[in-house]
């Protein structure tokens, strides 16, 4: 966009544009990979009481270092991977977007390198904080490739290597094999190995949480938004080794975690057998909508997430977006030609998708 004169707004950031998915009104919104199923009546009430016994202190600041929710979350991945992780190992932040730019703001200090396409917020925040990216390249089917991987490290030698998996647009995980190569290959460069498992409940590969005991330079960032159903509340955190958690604690904003933010999640993680009980049906109607993707002639990424990467389509992207939003559905076009996004719905979202795009292609 164009900015008046008079503003002096960094030289850096005049040519980008801020992020955001369309908020458009649409009946099936499947366009920003969140959960379709509510938190039932009974966890609501859970909430609202833990919520309304919070507010009789909103005259006091919060627990700046939502120790309570940190030990809660280190049981939580303890539970799904079988480590020994604390409190001490844990931040938590405003949704994982905050964690990523505290990353920048500790480490930043070198270039920083992830492989395109995928979550857009990495080179964005890079951006935001003078980081220099380097934008690495994935093969042409979206996959990465370790090896190549590996040679942009040694080459470029990062002080950030960041991966996606499962990775966001396309859907597609690495192996723990393959994480702990590219962690080796960060190492002998002095650098961080960033690791972005937003998506990770949705995947049946091993969590690189399990690497950290012995790669102390191996950093996860998970989120609650998505397996949770808790995207409203916006909470992400963070499983490292102790250092980078201290690391966190300089660059935060003073009393960042609300009391009502850590009240909620505090309540959502007691019922996490509730709130992850839609995982599995997500995992059927995604592998659902995919056979029906291809029954209609078109193709697909492999997804380990709850959203699909699909093509094959007569239409160009932004043609067939516009096109099946005039019918009550809102997915993304992620800027990838001949490709747009599809997030796993619930069955009247899906079934209304799937008709529409029948009607369209």
């Amino acid at each position: 966009m164009s900015w008046p004169s008079w503003l002096p707004l960094r030289d850096a950031l005049r040519p980008l544009s801020a992020y955001g998915a369309p908020q458009v009104p649409a009946q099936a919104s499947l366009n920003t990979n969140e959960n379709p199923y509510s938190p039932s009546a009974s966890l609501q009430k859970a909430i609202t009481e833990a919520v309304s016994l919070v507010a009789a202190d909103l005259n006091r600041y919060p627990d700046r270092d939502a120790t309570k929710l940190r030990t809660q979350l280190a049981g939580y991945i303890n539970e799904l991977s079988d480590t020994k992780f604390s409190a001490e190992n844990i931040w938590a932040a405003n949704g994982s977007n905050e964690i990523i730019q505290s990353i920048f703001l500790a480490f930043a200090k070198g270039p920083v390198l992830g492989f395109t396409p995928s979550y857009s917020m990495h080179p964005l925040i890079a951006k935001t904080t003078g980081a220099q990216w380097i934008d690495g390249k994935r093969n042409s089917d979206f996959s990465l490739n370790t090896q190549d991987a590996v040679a942009e490290i040694i080459k470029n030698k990062p002080t950030l290597t960041f991966i996606t998996t499962p990775n966001n647009p396309t859907g597609g995980a690495v192996t723990i094999d393959s994480i702990q190569t590219l962690a080796d290959a960060a190492k002998t460069v002095g650098g961080l190995l960033v690791v972005d498992e937003a998506y990770a409940e949705f995947s049946q590969e091993i969590s690189a949480v399990t690497l950290i005991a012995n790669n102390p330079h191996v950093i996860v960032i998970r989120t609650m938004s998505k397996a949770f159903a808790f995207a409203g509340a916006r909470v992400g955190y963070l499983v490292s080794d102790q250092a980078v958690k201290d690391a966190m604690m300089i660059v935060r904003l003073p009393y960042h975690l609300s009391a009502l933010t850590q009240a909620a999640a505090q309540v959502a993680i007691d019922h996490r057998a509730e709130l992850l009980g839609g995982v599995s049906t997500l995992i059927a109607a995604r592998e659902s909508i995919i056979t029906q993707l291809h029954q209609l002639g078109l193709s697909t990424v492999p997804s380990s997430a709850n959203f699909v990467l699909f093509s094959g389509f007569k239409q160009d992207a932004p043609q067939l977006w516009s096109a099946l939003l005039e019918k009550g559905v809102l997915i993304r076009d992620v800027g990838l030609s001949g490709y747009l996004r599809v997030t796993i719905g619930n069955d009247a979202e899906n079934q209304l998708f799937i008709s529409a795009l029948k009607e369209l292609i």
